[in-house]
């Protein structure tokens, strides 16, 4: 559905974004992931037709979206600090969004505006940046777009309405096989939330894969011995991270759980546990494995 084929984009001697390639599945929830810096906004652009990519192909089922507004009326893209013409109410930008967007539905603007209880009269310039957020939601949701790309969506709402709005676009997703492609740095909320990740570094993607299947790849093992094996213990499997306390190891590792299980147990260990991972741990050490890693400010 929204694939990016070999995308790089450059602002002068800067490349912010570099060979890129990313899949996004048909009515499917993709999140993006990355370092502050990493080209994360560039490429949402890229891919929601803002900017020209300088090289490659960002594409819309299979059609460049670049200077294309029969293919953009059926894409969103909420920015991290979304847009309204100065002075509108939340009624005059749906009268906006009505006459560009050909599957509009008033019958749903009434019902989302009636939901977050939003006073659709309203001067939109003096609402509060969440108040604003939910303005830029209820007016998307109710274009029914085919995709909708989203770049720090959920920030400035509280817990009760950032729930209500992931309903929203949940039941879209089931309904009607909407997709959406959504970058965020709340890492525990896109856990329950996706169903894959593409992380980006430096202007590149590291990896993108299935949530569940990045989490079956990387397992923690905490494993003690009575007498601590030589280095063939930790060589012998593909370490992103450990730690020594004693005889007790704590280890990230990647590769096939089955291996990794017959591997540590010819060492005989006194206690083995797998814990398990969250998304936010596990985005922590793969980009300290690639020298993005927490450091102590006090030395």
């Amino acid at each position: 559905m929204i694939k990016a084929d070999h995308v790089s984009k450059r602002f002068g001697r800067f490349e912010a974004v570099k060979d890129v390639h990313v899949h996004v599945k048909k009515g499917s929830i993709y999140g993006l992931l990355g370092s502050n810096g990493a080209g994360k906004t560039t490429l949402l652009k890229m891919l929601s037709g803002i900017i020209q990519a300088d090289q490659g192909k960002p594409m819309i089922e299979g059609e460049v979206i670049f200077e294309r507004p029969d293919i953009k009326k059926r894409i969103l893209f909420i920015p991290d600090q979304p847009y309204f013409f100065h002075q509108t109410s939340l009624l005059q930008m749906a009268s906006f969004y009505e006459a560009v967007y050909d599957r509009w539905s008033t019958e749903r603007f009434h019902q989302l505006h009636g939901h977050f209880d939003f006073d659709p009269k309203a001067k939109l310039s003096r609402m509060s940046k969440g108040m604003q957020r939910q303005a830029a939601f209820i007016l998307t949701l109710s274009a029914m777009p085919d995709a909708l790309i989203l770049d720090e969506p959920f920030d400035g709402l509280d817990p009760v309405v950032r729930q209500q709005v992931k309903n929203l676009l949940i039941q879209d997703v089931s309904s009607r096989e909407m997709t959406v492609l959504v970058s965020s740095h709340n890492l525990r909320e896109m856990e329950d939330f996706c169903d894959a990740v593409g992380v980006m570094h430096k202007g590149r993607i590291l990896y993108e894969r299935d949530l569940e299947e990045l989490k079956i790849d990387v397992s923690k093992l905490q494993v003690a011995f009575k007498k601590m094996p030589d280095e063939t213990f930790l060589k012998g499997m593909e370490v992103i991270h450990f730690e020594k306390r004693g005889r007790v190891l704590t280890c990230i590792v990647r590769g096939n759980e089955g291996d990794i299980d017959r591997h540590v147990r010819a060492y005989e260990p006194a206690i083995y546990d797998v814990l398990p991972l969250t998304l936010e741990e596990i985005f922590t050490y793969e980009m300290g494995s690639v020298g993005y890693e927490i450091r102590n400010l006090i030395v």
